[in-house]
């Protein structure tokens, strides 16, 4: 058996997962891998002046992760704002915030007894401040966040983007008070301030703030996914299970397995689960909608495999139209790749499209052709100015690593074009750097590339196989267009061997390889693709670095010493023979 042939074992990830569903929910339970976040939120509450910043992702829901933080720490004495006379001046007021509750004949100004609130929106000052509440006989301070919650949490957006708040917000910290207004006395602030924004958001103002820097030295980053190796699946399915809960939704145990794959295909990673609420939270009420138990039971509020399966497909069927199109334009032959026999300088690559809500895989046709030349690798694309800078670093290490081995000792006289067929868009990334090097071995040595197989990987200068983004996709995109035009049971695709951790394939690829009707290969060294595309042996260099002739690379050898008139067994002109004969060559 080929050792770099894939069983289909490793096609997927293998969950334990549990036989019951928890049955008991805590806000803690969303918590789950949020550490980090844990320990320094609870160091905060325990400092004084120093506040915090949140740094989050688009797939976290704020009001339920807040409220779960928040259950981490002691809740704090209610607190009391009473106003004080000072001893050397008659007339100064001042306010002073007291745990005991004042006596009855002494006003209370503020009570500051509920642990948490979050702004977002359009914040404006009194929502932060409070205000002023005339009547026509007095006036009554209505408390803002800052005085009625011992944590105020702000999204960094809503206040950011204010410039006169944000500038107010630091002001107010750099004077731990505030004023309602010029009359009153300023009021110390009590709370601490916990500001909610991206990771980046927050680089950005430390390098550019120092007063930020100075209020908010403590981060917590929100984990966007837990780590299989350090948790277990039951912690992840109470995770779960908490969020179902809070929309009023019970999870049978049927519906564990696609819900923790749907996770690790989100998370692209077999030991890893994805920590989008949002993301996780939408399948299971949209699953609960398309349950058929709900039709049959309208007052069940449970589902199962077959509700989330319907829901991944719905899913699926809602966002697909670009590959649909796209899988007509092959199958109408707009788009002429082949997927069976073998042909020279012609490789079948694998790309992924990427929009904002869905990625699919397609399969793109790259062709090369050779002449004689200085050595240059044109790459079309970038000539076009249709291939972004990271194509074109994949294309500079590509013609590395071809002088690495046929170019150490003298420069090679060839020139090679490298394109992507009937592509009309800009191609970006260095993953189709191992397709375009075995295709223009191919070219060079003018041997036969196997059409049935793909491939895809970014090379090193060494010829070391590196990972690529989108594997899934990409294996499923060509899986799909051979299996419309019929599995023959030699197509397959090639991919590099660091990948396989991220292999989380649709069942019907699954079985495919288990039934021998495709294979997936996964590999380390560039070597080990052209001997599978080409069958082959790449070949060994000796201590002349001399390639075997027999070998492919000794075949490319060859030809590059044609190309440069090394060639023995040209015969000579007439002149040069003259020459010869006279001794002057």
């Amino acid at each position: 058996m080929n050792s770099t042939l894939l069983p289909s074992a490793k096609l997927a990830p293998q969950f334990h997962v549990p036989k019951e569903v928890p049955s008991t929910f805590y806000p803690s339970h969303l918590l789950l891998g949020q550490d980090r976040v844990v320990n320094s939120f609870k160091l905060m509450s325990k400092l004084t002046g120093q506040h915090f910043f949140l740094a989050d992702f688009p797939g976290i829901d704020r009001a339920d992760f807040i409220e779960a933080l928040c259950s981490q720490v002691d809740t704090p004495t209610d607190q009391f704002l009473v106003a004080t006379k000072s001893s050397g001046e008659e007339s100064a007021v001042n306010f002073k915030w007291q745990p005991q509750r004042p006596p009855e004949n002494v006003g209370t100004i503020a009570k500051q007894q509920s642990l948490f609130c979050y702004l977002q929106g359009q914040i404006k000052r009194h929502d932060l401040l409070g205000k002023m509440q005339k009547t026509d006989k007095s006036s009554q301070y209505k408390a803002g966040a800052l005085a009625s919650n011992h944590f105020v949490f702000i999204c960094l957006h809503s206040i950011w983007k204010r410039e006169g708040l944000w500038e107010l917000l630091l002001q107010i910290l750099s004077d731990s008070e505030y004023r309602i207004n010029q009359e009153l006395a300023p009021i110390p602030l009590n709370c601490k301030i916990i500001l909610v924004g991206s990771g980046l958001s927050y680089s950005h103002l430390k390098n550019e703030d120092r007063f930020f820097s100075q209020h908010f030295p403590l981060l917590g980053e929100i984990s966007y996914e837990l780590d299989l190796t350090k948790h277990s699946e039951s912690q992840y399915v109470q995770w779960l299970a908490t969020l179902a809960n809070k929309q009023g939704i019970e999870l049978e145990p049927s519906s564990i397995l696609p819900l923790l794959w749907y996770s690790a295909r989100l998370a692209e990673h077999q030991q890893r689960l994805s920590l989008s609420m949002l993301d996780m939270r939408l399948l299971i009420t949209q699953a609960k909608a398309l349950s058929p138990i709900s039709s049959l039971m309208p007052n069940s509020n449970s589902i199962n495999s077959n509700a989330v399966a319907n829901a991944l497909a719905q899913m699926k069927y809602r966002h697909n139209s670009s590959e649909v199109y796209s899988a007509q334009s092959f199958d109408d032959n707009f788009i002429n790749l082949p997927t069976e026999g073998a042909m020279v300088g012609q490789i079948n690559g694998l790309t992924v499209i990427d929009s904002s809500d869905y990625s699919y895989g397609e399969p793109a046709r790259i062709t090369t052709s050779v002449h004689y030349g200085d050595g240059e690798v044109a790459d079309i694309e970038r000539k076009s100015e249709l291939g972004g800078n990271i194509h074109t670093k994949g294309m500079m290490i590509l013609s590395a690593c071809l002088y690495r081995i046929f170019g150490r000792d003298a420069p090679l006289h060839l020139n090679a074009n490298i394109v992507f067929e009937q592509s009309y868009q800009e191609i970006d990334g260095d993953s189709a750097s191992l397709a375009e090097y075995c295709c223009l071995m191919s070219a060079i040595a003018e041997q036969p590339i196997l059409q049935s197989l793909a491939l895809t990987g970014a090379l090193d200068q060494f010829g070391n196989v590196q990972a690529i983004g989108g594997v899934n996709e990409k294996i499923e995109g060509f899986f799909n267009l051979c299996a419309r035009r019929g599995l023959t049971g030699d197509q397959g695709v090639i991919i590099p061997k660091a990948n396989v951790l991220q292999l989380n394939l649709e069942p019907e690829v699954i079985t495919a390889v288990s039934d021998g009707k495709f294979h997936i290969y996964a590999i380390e060294h560039m070597d080990e693709a052209v001997e599978l595309l080409m069958a082959l042996p790449a070949g060994v260099a000796n201590e002349d670095n001399d390639f075997p002739p027999e070998t492919l690379y000794g075949m490319v050898q060859q030809r590059l010493d044609r190309l440069a008139g090394q060639d023995d067994d040209v015969e000579l002109g007439f002149i040069a023979r003259l020459l010869a004969k006279l001794r002057i060559i």
